[in-house]
């Protein structure tokens, strides 16, 4: 459901914002204009008259809307969370013997053979994030894999694999 708020200009005090919930009661913050907040609660057989008038501070009314904005965000993660089922993050150092090391991200198809990506690679302390094709591997390069556990382990392996010349 999109939410309408309707914003009501009160001559001498300030704005009033009304919000109409989806179980039908009217609510609203009046803005007074010496910045005083007052949260209203409308009758639900009147919408024009108020039944509950609650002043805010402005600690109150920050405090109001980080609960309310946290809440919030904490739903959309979850339904992220459930989004990404299956996806996981590890951690991949690139080994010593590696044929891979001092060659470019790209010559590893990496994405393509396995449907894992790379997100960053740590380097001494160092956090190269979204690295590009180009970006050439040193031993003990870390890499940061995102994807099914087959793809992770298909990474791992691609970058276990040993150089036959070396």
């Amino acid at each position: 459901m999109r939410v309408r708020v309707e914003q009501t200009a009160l001559p001498g005090i300030g704005v009033r914002h009304d919000l109409l919930t989806e179980s039908g009661r009217r609510l609203g913050v009046v803005s007074h204009r010496n910045g005083r907040r007052d949260l209203v609660l409308y009758d639900p057989d009147d919408p024009d008259s108020c039944q509950h008038d609650i002043p805010l501070t402005d600690d109150e009314a920050e405090a109001l809307a980080d609960i309310l904005g946290a809440s919030l965000m904490l739903g959309q993660l979850s339904g992220l969370r459930e989004q990404a089922a299956g996806l996981l993050t590890e951690q991949i150092v690139i080994p010593a013997g590696s044929k891979y090391v001092n060659r470019r991200l790209g010559d590893t198809k990496a994405r393509t053979r396995t449907s894992a990506s790379i997100v960053a690679v740590l380097r001494q302390g160092e956090v190269n994030v979204s690295p590009d094709p180009t970006f050439r591997f040193e031993a003990g390069d870390v890499i940061v894999v995102v994807g099914t556990r087959q793809g992770l382990d298909g990474v791992t392996a691609i970058l276990a694999e040993t150089d036959p010349d070396g």
